[in-house]
């Protein structure tokens, strides 16, 4: 089982997307176990202030270092040390390998920034690790952790219903999966292609793989170029 800790600004973003389908189902076979904490009680003073403008001028607020560092000692002292994770626009990819690395992990504590971002000093001497969903940026890190969040659910032993859908998914074989048929055979005129219907499984397989290669090439020729050259 792995704890997952999550120490946020928004923790109502949470509860419904960590009670349903696998994340729900994990939860409640003991596979996974998802806290999630508010970031308020651990800043000091009166108001419980948690950002402050930044050093230097400029737009926006940044979120202060001290409760952030008291969140996380608090939580090591009650369920022992955890790997820190910073969600962030500048961190490395979230990729499956990634995953799976910190699906093997006892305790994640996860950080979720917010407005212009965390004090520096959070990513210098107390994340273990900075990690960003994409090339993009969001809101905050409550999105992004509830991706981590489902990603790593994953790769748990008993999870899943196939122990090697993981790593057969799309991005774990470099390249993305074929397209997917269901019943109805002809839905308005648009029929399945033959070669699914055919019973041979060797056909079957070649179809999919030389069907996965021209989607990517098509939607995603960078996973090409990378699966081709290497990192």
């Amino acid at each position: 089982m792995v704890r997952i800790d999550v120490l946020t600004l928004f923790p109502g973003m949470f509860p419904g997307p960590l009670s349903h389908s696998i994340l729900g189902r994990a939860g409640e076979a003991g596979l996974l176990a998802v806290e999630v904490h508010d970031l308020r009680p651990y800043a000091e003073g009166k108001h419980h202030v948690t950002d402050e403008p930044p050093f230097g001028g400029g737009g926006g607020m940044v979120m202060k270092p001290e409760p952030i560092f008291a969140g996380v000692e608090a939580l090591r002292a009650a369920h022992g040390p955890g790997r820190v994770l910073l969600l962030s626009p500048a961190g490395a990819l979230l990729t499956p390998s990634v995953a799976a690395r910190l699906a093997t992990e006892e305790h994640l504590i996860l950080l979720c920034g917010r407005y212009e971002g965390v004090d520096q000093r959070v990513a210098d001497h107390l994340a273990d690790e900075e990690l960003s969903i994409g090339d993009y940026v969001l809101s905050g890190g409550e999105l992004p952790a509830l991706v981590l969040i489902d990603a790593v659910a994953r790769f748990l032993p008993g999870v899943l219903g196939d122990p090697a859908a993981p790593h057969n998914d799309s991005f774990s074989q470099g390249i993305l999966e074929a397209p997917h048929y269901t019943r109805p055979r002809d839905f308005r005129g648009w029929t399945v292609p033959d070669v699914l219907l055919s019973g041979d499984h060797g056909a079957v397989a070649a179809w999919r793989k030389a069907e996965g290669e021209r989607r990517t090439a098509r939607n995603r020729p960078d996973l090409l170029k990378k699966k081709l050259t290497g990192p």
